[in-house]
């Protein structure tokens, strides 16, 4: 199927919401955790075409129940799910991608793939100032239905905030003045109606 790619299991010892229905011997949590703890083995070891016709299954099942070892992976096992063990693991794969620039002499945050995010968001800003200078602009069409979708929806939301005073406003510092910033009243993109405005 093509390249080997390493993948990494990531679970944690304390679930934020387990379940347990009577009767069983296993929460929900631990249910998931023994896949957590199987997969990364079922990845290393695989299971031969001898010990699935042993298992009965027809020959003409035994290509597909068969699979190669030797697949590599990494298990990470976090006490619980926070903001501080989910700034862990940005930081482990921040600086996995860092380390492999290294060895590979590449600049890992200045790829062509970012210069063409960087040029698609210069593009975007056009859009963005154009709405803010004259409301008849809008809605806007980015000639991409998705992008169209969320940047008008930021548009509306985060010009709404300007007029809502919030009991607890957070303060938001712009290079020439400061304004109060609440978050939108709102978070709903439309779901599943698929209308562009």
């Amino acid at each position: 199927m093509g390249q080997t790619v390493p993948c990494d299991f990531i679970g944690f010892v304390q679930s934020q919401h387990d379940l347990c229905i009577d009767d069983e011997a296993l929460s929900s949590h631990d249910e998931l955790m023994a896949n957590f703890f199987a997969q990364p083995d079922a990845l290393a070891n695989g299971k031969a075409a001898d010990e699935v016709r042993a298992e009965g299954v027809s020959e003409d099942l035994v290509i597909h129940r068969t699979f190669h070892g030797n697949r590599p992976s990494s298990s990470i096992l976090l006490p619980r799910l926070t903001a501080y063990a989910a700034g862990q693991l940005l930081s482990i794969y921040e600086h996995r991608t860092a380390v492999q620039g290294f060895i590979w002499d590449i600049n890992s945050f200045d790829q062509w793939g970012v210069e063409l995010g960087k040029k698609l968001a210069i593009d975007v800003k056009e859009h963005l100032l154009d709405a803010r200078s004259d409301p008849e602009n809008r809605p806007v069409d980015t000639g991409s239905p998705a992008t169209s979708r969320i940047l008008n929806y930021y548009v509306d939301n985060s010009r709404a905030c300007e007029e809502i005073q919030s009991t607890n406003p957070f303060t938001s510092i712009t290079r020439k003045t400061h304004r109060e910033h609440c978050p939108p009243a709102s978070s709903d993109l439309g779901g599943n109606s698929g209308k562009l405005s």
